[in-house]
Order: structure tokens, then C-alpha cells, then sequence
């Protein structure tokens, strides 16, 4: 069992870390008590507490989403404006979303559906959502908005005509709005336009779009409230491209559901490319520990540090591979074992290693490689020479890149 307790919810760490340590990191995934993380902590074998850093943005900016004043390009990171107090961030198709230290919310881009949590025009510079300070997890959709506070509640806001904000409507809001009454959520993903969380009970929980069945609820029927996925209470990191789903359990093995058209689901089935609308598991293994779904392709790493990829490839290389070849199954990419963290968007893709060096590959149309050109990269490419990169935002369906670095 998970257990709230003054300060948060420990529900998804592990007793030696890899990556970055800064909460982000474990090679051992599972559902810790408080007493047993206290245990840990004086071992010195508890992931850091989470480290705030500076954010930076680079690509695409028609609607001021890179949050830097104004509507030019980046082909390279920027810094958005002079604090270190950034600890989480998402990105939306062309809107961005941050969580301080502080637990503030901010939200600054495209804003035709209120998907920034208030009415109004784009801003090109992070604005305050309200003026709470208990914000705690965050993701993006296509133009809509989900939050967890640290009371465990649930909150959506934007666009809402498939019901992906889980308020047991299709109409659209223009500041946060509570998804129920329960006060046990705990991490959240959004897709396109469908929404998944899980719950400190390890439970896993889906709403909205259901068209290729990217809620694994074992139809295709849209749903407007949130509706539990299998009975299993062992879900520990979920992850949504633009419609499909990643979701690994506690156990490390990794399962995959909804559109499947080039292979994006990882099942190893050669010319057949099946949607599924419920959780299929990919292969045997039990060694996953980070998943990051795209627009339509998925890039993975295993407990040992490898970094693996699948899905569609052709025109921008965003597997990594060297090459433009769609995979239906998971495919190493280079040699590595030291990769921590991913991040995949709109054909385009993001990782940093152990050592915090920052590396990206794919598509390049707008600068989002953060590369100082515009040209597109088949193989991973390091961004700068920094080692100080920290995270990644969540941005399936983004032409931007965010990311935090110490």
C-alpha cells in the first residue's frame, strides 16, 4: 500500500537510483511505505528529493509557447526568464505548462480553448494559474489541460468535446474544475484528446476519445468520466501518445493498447498492424523502467540503461536509428547503457543520460532539436556540451522541446 503523508504520496520510487537523482531516478520500481522510505533515506539508497532548475525552451513558437515574450523560433535552448525554481513541466500542441517548487501553476502559448486555465487571448510568458501553491503533477493534451494537487484531487480545464476532462461532460472550461470528489490521484497523461491517471492504490484510470481504443477499457466508446482499466493494482508509470497508451507495471513489464497502424504498440507483428482496445503486454521482459509515447512511435529504457525505440520513422528518423524504417517491435538504439530519461513528440525525440548530457534526433522543421539549425537528424545528436540537464516535459503531440536543467 501507498501512504499520503505531510508533504505528498510515495507511490512510485525505488531504493537505487539511476539517471539524474532527483526524484526522477530507480532501478527497482514499486509502492513503498513511509516507514520503509525512511529506512532507505538513512542508507542513502532513497532517489533526491526533486531538484529545481532553470527552464529552457527551443522549436516552434506561432503562439509565444516557448514562453520567451515574443513569437520567434529557437533553434537552440533559451532560457524562460532568470528563476530556478522550475520543478515539472508538459507541453500541449502549441501551448506549455509548469509546475515551481513552490507549487504554483503556470501556463503561457495558445489559448483558443482556455487550455492555459483562464480566458483570453495567447501569452507569450509564463502567466499563474490562479493563485493556489499546491499544485503537484501535470500533462498536457492536444488543447486541454489535467493537474493532481497535492491533496490527491483532480483537476481539468480546456477543451472538452470527447469528455477528456473527465467532469462528466462535453463542454469546455475556462479555469480548472475538479474531477469528482476523490482525493487519491496521484500521476496523470494525456494524449490527444483522452486523459489517464493513476491512483496511490496503484490503479489505472482512463476518459475521453476511445476511437482506436486508447482507453483500454475493451471498446471504442468514448467516455466523459473516469472509468478504471482491468482490476490490476500494480500500475506504476503510465505515458499517452496521440492515440495510444504506454503503461508500465510495478513489476517492470510494459503494456500497450489503442492505435497501432505502423507498429507504434511494440506487439512484433510483422505486416498486421491491429489496434487493440485493451492492455497487451509487449514481449516477456521485465526489466522497463521509462516510457515515452509520441505522436506515433514510442522510445523506452530498461533498468540496465539501454534505450530502445518503435513506431514510425519514415521521413525524420525519430527512432534514432540511423535510418527511415518503420519497427513493429522494440529496436536498441546505439550501443549506450547510461540513457535516464526520454521525451517524444511530434516525430521528434529527447533523452538525457547519466551524466546529464542532453541529446535529440527526428525532426528538425522548426528548431526543436535545440541543434542551432534546422536540419533533420536520424541518430542521436547531443545538444550543446552541457552535463547539467535535470528533465523533459511530456509533449506527444509538440513541436516544442522544454527542459530543466540545474
Amino acid at each position: 500500500m501507498s501512504q499520503k503523508y505531510p508533504g505528498g504520496i510515495i507511490s512510485k520510487t525505488a531504493p537505487v537510483t539511476v539517471g539524474p537523482e532527483d526524484g526522477e531516478g530507480g532501478s527497482a520500481p514499486g509502492i513503498w511505505t513511509l516507514t520503509q522510505a525512511l529506512e532507505l533515506q538513512k542508507q542513502d539508497l532513497w532517489p533526491k528529493p526533486l531538484i529545481a532548475g532553470e527552464l529552457y525552451s527551443m522549436g516552434r513558437n506561432n503562439h509565444g509557447q516557448l514562453g520567451l515574450s515574443d513569437l520567434v523560433y529557437r533553434s537552440s535552448p533559451v532560457q524562460i526568464g532568470a528563476l530556478a525554481t522550475w520543478a515539472k513541466m508538459a507541453t500541449g500542441q502549441l501551448f506549455s505548462l509548469a509546475i515551481k517548487v513552490d507549487g504554483t501553476a503556470w501556463a503561457w502559448g495558445r489559448n483558443n480553448y482556455s487550455q492555459l486555465g483562464f480566458s483570453g487571448n495567447p501569452v507569450s510568458s509564463p502567466v499563474q494559474i490562479g493563485a493556489l501553491t499546491n499544485w503537484a503533477n501535470i500533462a498536457a493534451g492536444t488543447e486541454f489541460s489535467i493537474a493532481v494537487k497535492t491533496d490527491g484531487t483532480l483537476w481539468g480545464w480546456g477543451r472538452n468535446q470527447n469528455g477528456q476532462l473527465g467532469i462528466d461532460s462535453t463542454t469546455t472550461t475556462n479555469s480548472p474544475v475538479q474531477v469528482g470528489a476523490l482525493t487519491t490521484w496521484y500521476q496523470v497523461a494525456c494524449g490527444g484528446t483522452f486523459t489517464l491517471a493513476t491512483k496511490t492504490d496503484g490503479t489505472l484510470w482512463s476518459w475521453g476519445l476511445n476511437s482506436t481504443g486508447q482507453l483500454g477499457l475493451g471498446d471504442n466508446d468514448n467516455r466523459s468520466s473516469p472509468v478504471q482499466i482491468g482490476a490490476l493494482t500494480t500500475w506504476y508509470k503510465v505515458a499517452a501518445g496521440s492515440n495510444f497508451t504506454m503503461a508500465i507495471t510495478t513489476g517492470g513489464a510494459l503494456w500497450s493498447w489503442g492505435f497501432n497502424n505502423s507498429g507504434q504498440l511494440g506487439l512484433n507483428i510483422s505486416g498486421v498492424y491491429a489496434s487493440r482496445n485493451s492492455p497487451v503486454q509487449i514481449g516477456t521482459l521485465t526489466t522497463w523502467y521509462q516510457v515515452s509515447p509520441g505522436d506515433n512511435f514510442t522510445l523506452a529504457v530498461k533498468t540496465d540503461g539501454t534505450l530502445w525505440a518503435w513506431g514510425v520513422n519514415t521521413t525524420y528518423g525519430p527512432l534514432g536509428l540511423d535510418d527511415t524504417v518503420n519497427r513493429s517491435s522494440p529496436v536498441q538504439v546505439g550501443a549506450l547503457s547510461t540513457w535516464a530519461n526520454t521525451a517524444a513528440g511530434s516525430s521528434f525525440s529527447f533523452a538525457i543520460n547519466t551524466n546529464g548530457a542532453l541529446w535529440s534526433w527526428g525532426r528538425n522543421s522548426y528548431g526543436q532539436l535545440g541543434l542551432n539549425n534546422t536540419a533533420h537528424r536520424s541518430s542521436p545528436v547531443q545538444v550543446g556540451a552541457l552535463t547539467t540537464w535535470l528533465r523533459l516535459s511530456k509533449m506527444p503531440t509538440s513541436s516544442l522541446s522544454l527542459a530543466i536543467k540545474s
